[in-house]
């Protein structure tokens, strides 16, 4: 068997097995092909199941000079699962990568956006426009429920449970949550399905589909970086921004505002709290509002 059989077959475990989505799957992927590059470019004709820690080694060493620390962690950590697999599945006795280490990282906190500055991207867009109204909706869904760009994007009119003030997400591993969505982001999903979605000619297999381009389709995540990104323009906000900004903006105004961290986890579909804990950037002015609060010793 050589690298491309063993990655498909590996491809086919992640998606059945584990139920990864098809982004992670293909990061993943990625870190494999870019191990099989390098052996290629040096002429090394190894297969998965023969390749030694030395030869890896090489490797990392390799691309340590062409990527960022956390790439690099990245990329060991994927190729580590992928050597995991092969001794899962019996074609090795060892893992390569078992002694490599991935270079330390500190914590990075998120970006965050203040709600002025939220409230004035939102302000910008134009809603002379029918993709105005559905540009609303999709930032006011993004920031009210704390969604991952992917989550937005999959969205279904199905999903929208607005009698029980919930909508129904399906984020990372097909893992479903409910997640809590306000009167006022309900208003917006509204007028968009209302005035603007119910024109549209729908292409088959979206029908369902919350929001859509002027085609009918399912919105790319790549659209709606651009939306974000054009109204960062617009309103002069010198902060780099994505999608993923709204969601820790979220996280960090709710618990600003005296919300649990643990119910914070649930919205977000976290598996574990210390990666919401990582989501949730706290500046020492609100450490100190706490500590002057709620310390007995005050």
């Amino acid at each position: 068997m050589n690298w491309t059989t063993f990655i498909k077959s590996y491809q086919s475990y992640l998606k059945i097995e584990r139920g990864l989505s098809k982004n992670t799957i293909d990061n993943y992927t990625f870190d494999i092909e870019r191990l099989c590059l390098f052996l290629e470019q040096n002429g090394i004709e190894v297969s998965p199941v023969k390749i030694s820690e030395e030869t890896i080694q090489q490797f990392i060493y390799t691309i340590s000079k062409e990527v960022n620390a956390r790439s690099q962690a990245r990329i060991i950590s994927g190729l580590k699962s992928f050597f995991s697999y092969l001794i899962f599945e019996d074609y090795r006795s060892d893992n390569p990568m078992e002694l490599i280490e991935a270079p330390r990282l500190g914590r990075k906190l998120p970006d965050t956006l203040s709600i002025q500055d939220i409230d004035a991207l939102i302000e910008a867009i134009d809603l002379s426009k029918p993709e105005g109204e559905r540009n609303r909706a999709m930032l006011e869904t993004l920031y009210g429920c704390g969604l991952r760009v992917s989550e937005l994007v999959n969205l279904k009119i199905s999903d929208l449970f607005f009698d029980e003030g919930f909508i129904k997400i399906t984020g990372k591993g097909n893992k479903q949550r409910f997640v809590p969505i306000s009167a006022v982001t309900q208003k917006f999903i509204l007028l968009y399905k209302d005035l603007v979605r119910n024109h549209l000619i729908i292409n088959k297999g979206h029908e369902d589909t919350l929001f859509l381009n002027r085609r009918g389709r399912q919105l790319t995540r790549a659209m709606v970086f651009t939306i974000i990104k054009d109204l960062a323009v617009k309103i002069n906000l010198n902060k780099s921004i994505s999608p993923h900004t709204f969601r820790h903006s979220f996280a960090t105004h709710l618990l600003e505002n005296g919300a649990d961290l643990r119910a914070i986890q649930l919205m977000l579909g976290h598996e574990s709290i210390t990666t919401t804990e990582i989501y949730v950037h706290l500046d020492r002015k609100h450490l100190t509002q706490i500590m002057n609060s709620f310390h007995p010793r005050k």
